[in-house]
């Protein structure tokens, strides 16, 4: 099995674990990575959203951007017009399904309800008796965005960042606003590394304000690959 394959399964099986205990769980985890060459400074933190032709009138987009565009002014982006601006940004961003079988114990009742125990009865109504398996299959969703910074005048690519979380969430514009958060969460990280962001979820669903907690893994860790649909 080779190790793409491994880091799927793993991802997966832990997205389904998350689905199962998803009535107690209040935040959301996703995974970044950037690759950086950034050396810019607060003034020339100008910047303009960049498109496909064929996506010049495209809603969903223009969505998620007024939610990037919103993270970027966090750390003193300040967007302008195209023909002025130091730096182009754009976006990338899909959804993929899957289906994870976990399997799951159902215990075995002997004693006939209503059960009034026995003296000194260390089992229960359950006795020794060992669990059976029942396959329970749930719907696993992997949501992603990726951010890529270039300079207009060089077109030199100077920043990118893509953040990964799955679960139990069939919506992408619901998950955005995690992404989106979590992609800039640290802005701007080392090139090559790996990061996990965990914001916790605020009242509506939507994130907290607050990033909770972040952590590093070293540079070099196998992501899953995932398709996109890009927006440059």
């Amino acid at each position: 099995m080779n190790i793409d394959r491994w880091t799927r399964r793993v991802t997966l099986l832990l997205a389904a674990l998350a689905v199962l205990l998803s009535g107690c769980t209040t935040y959301v985890t996703t995974q970044v990575t950037a690759f950086s060459d950034w050396s810019g400074s607060d003034a020339t933190r100008t910047f303009a959203f960049t498109r496909a032709p064929d996506q010049q009138n495209n809603l969903e987009l223009a969505t998620y951007e007024r939610m990037v565009a919103s993270e970027l002014a966090a750390h003193a982006f300040r967007e302008v017009d195209g023909a002025q601006a130091r730096y182009l940004v754009g976006l990338s961003y899909g959804i993929r399904s899957d289906m994870v079988t976990v399997a799951q114990p159902v215990y075995y009742n002997p004693w006939p309800s209503p059960y009034w125990g026995r003296p000194f009865d260390p089992w229960g109504p359950w006795g020794p008796y060992p669990a059976t398996y029942v396959n329970q299959t749930y719907p696993i969703f992997t949501h992603l965005l990726g951010i890529r910074i270039t300079e207009r005048a060089t077109g030199k690519e100077v920043y990118n960042v893509t953040a990964r979380n799955s679960g139990g969430e069939s919506s992408l514009v619901r998950a955005m606003p995690y992404l989106a958060r979590s992609a800039l969460a640290d802005f701007p990280l080392g090139n090559g590394a790996v990061h996990t962001v965990k914001i916790p979820r605020g009242e509506g669903g939507g994130p907290a304000n607050e990033v909770v907690a972040t952590g590093s893994a070293p540079a070099g860790v196998p992501v899953p690959a995932s398709g996109a649909k890009a927006a440059e």
